[in-house]
């Protein structure tokens, strides 16, 4: 017998061990087995007043994307507050109960503000979350004038373009559990921060924080705040190098491929041409009578050098931080979920 019969078939090798990884991937249907266990206390009418410019989310959405997302906040919540109410007994102390920070990050266009405007709804439908308060961190940008004076217009949005020390001690204050902390209000008609205008936070159940940058990590060398001595608090978090991102209890990061955000970006900026940008007293009524071609041409050229560097840069890397990753397709349907196990 020839040596060619008796060889013996070299066996395939095994593949390689799957990279270690600190989430729990799920897949949109296993994601949406998870809704059959949790209410959707929403209506049609809700979501029209819910959802932004842009973002076609319907209700079967909500009902596989956000009927698990909010359930597993709930529980997440009502572990806090246990841990809370343990930590109390061992001190023998009396409960000091605070809000929980629920963060929602991810780029301009992405689909954020719906995100954290339909998780502040359904989670004060719970009974037990009714007091839910939702702000976002644009009332926090440097006002215009500050922008212009320091060089910085071509950078709004980028976390220096914040006044992150009163961003910071907003966000330490409320999870402190003080009684009333103002939030300034920004107005995307007129791109500046209002003058004189803020929203008062009362001890909520849950505050919902929204913005581009909410998981960044406290600024280091370079471009960091200097410390303000009149205030305790902000020479405080200077001591101890804290962010906002320190008092965050759940955080959300809203994924995307930047060339399907690139296009949502667009297509928005054609429709607020053709609506809000008709308002005389908005800051890009000049795009209002241009030619779709030439205002397209200037909102791309603004989405590449302030946007999508600003996505490269800041925003995109702080992913690995959130708690959870909500990963979209080109038609803003969520693909999958990464829940954070460690």
């Amino acid at each position: 017998m020839s040596s060619a019969a008796t060889a013996v078939p070299t066996p395939p090798p095994f593949p390689p061990p799957p990279s270690p990884s600190p989430y729990i991937e799920l897949g949109r249907d296993q994601w949406r087995a998870l809704a059959s266990t949790a209410p959707l206390p929403l209506t049609q009418t809700d979501l029209e007043s819910l959802r932004g410019l842009g973002d076609p989310i319907d209700l079967a959405e909500v009902d596989v994307v956000y009927r698990p997302l909010t359930a597993l906040l709930e529980d997440y919540i009502a572990t806090a507050r246990e841990r809370a109410r343990r930590i109390s007994d061992f001190l023998d102390v009396g409960p000091h109960p605070t809000p929980f920070v629920v963060a929602v990050a991810g780029s301009v266009a992405v689909g954020k503000s719906t995100t954290a405007r339909l998780i502040a709804h359904l989670l004060g439908r719970f009974p037990q979350t009714p007091r839910v308060a939702l702000v976002t961190t644009d009332g926090f940008l440097l006002p215009n004038a500050v922008l212009e004076e320091r060089g910085l217009t071509a950078r709004k949005g980028f976390p220096e373009s914040y006044d992150r020390r009163a961003l910071l001690d907003f966000v330490a204050a409320v999870k402190s559990g003080a009684e009333r902390v103002k939030a300034p209000v920004y107005s995307h008609t007129v791109y500046d921060v209002v003058p004189g205008r803020s929203v008062a936070i009362e001890r909520p159940d849950v505050l919902v924080l929204e913005g581009l940058n909410v998981l960044q990590p406290a600024p280091r060398g370079h471009g960091a705040d200097p410390p303000d001595p009149r205030n305790r608090a902000s020479r405080a978090a200077e001591a101890s190098a804290l962010a906002v991102s320190d008092f965050i209890d759940f955080s959300i990061y809203v994924d995307a491929d930047p060339r399907d955000i690139r296009r949502w970006y667009l297509d928005r900026f054609l429709t607020l041409k053709r609506t809000a940008f008709q308002d005389p007293g908005s800051y890009f009524q000049r795009y209002a009578t241009v030619p779709d071609d030439i205002a397209l041409a200037a909102a791309d050229e603004v989405w590449e050098s302030v946007n999508l560097a600003n996505l490269r840069e800041n925003i995109a890397p702080t992913r690995g931080r959130a708690t959870l990753v909500l990963r979209k397709d080109a038609d803003h349907h969520m693909t999958r979920v990464l829940l954070r196990k460690i």
